[in-house]
């Protein structure tokens, strides 16, 4: 018998914890360390949101338009630029389908890239972060660039929407 040491398993990469950023349901923007209290999870900057966390190759920017979907694919909250990109209050979006807002814009996207599987695998906080093309449900010819990712508390999918143009 050798003196070699016996191998052992070390815990790798995908076993990491993924580092996550916190923002504002509404604004989008990150909270500086002074604006988290412990008694409260809305945003100090914007008064509307409640602050999220989200892994950070989900997270939307400040710059980025958002909607945050529940496992039941209804609208919970639409960020303050994601309401001019797609011409609804965020009132008018609350509870309703995303699908009544958003379709893949692909007619025959129905593979595990679908929007709705997507959507539903983030928002019960598995999966990873994915890019997918969408469009307005009662539009052509307009494509949004979007990624959907998990978020919370509470847990939901993040969908963060980009028009092209950039």
């Amino acid at each position: 018998m050798s003196a070699r040491p016996n191998l052992i398993v070390l815990p790798g990469h995908a076993d990491r914890p993924r580092p996550e950023v916190h923002f504002c349901g509404h604004c989008g923007r990150a909270p500086e360390i002074a604006d988290i209290m412990p008694a409260s999870r809305v945003c100090d900057r914007c008064g509307l949101g409640l602050l999220l966390t989200a892994p950070a190759e989900a997270a939307p920017s400040p710059a980025d338009p958002f909607l945050l979907i529940d496992g039941t694919l209804s609208i919970c909250a639409v960020s303050r630029l994601a309401e001019g990109l797609l011409h609804v209050t965020e009132t008018e979006a609350v509870n309703r389908h995303v699908t009544d807002l958003l379709v893949p814009a692909d007619a025959e996207a129905s593979g595990p890239e679908s929007l709705v599987n997507l959507v539903v695998h983030a928002a019960r906080g598995e999966g990873e972060t994915h890019d997918v093309v969408l469009r307005p449900a009662d539009q052509f010819g307009i494509r949004f660039w979007a990624r959907v990712g998990p978020c919370g508390p509470p847990r939901a999918a993040l969908l963060v929407l980009a028009d092209g143009r950039a």
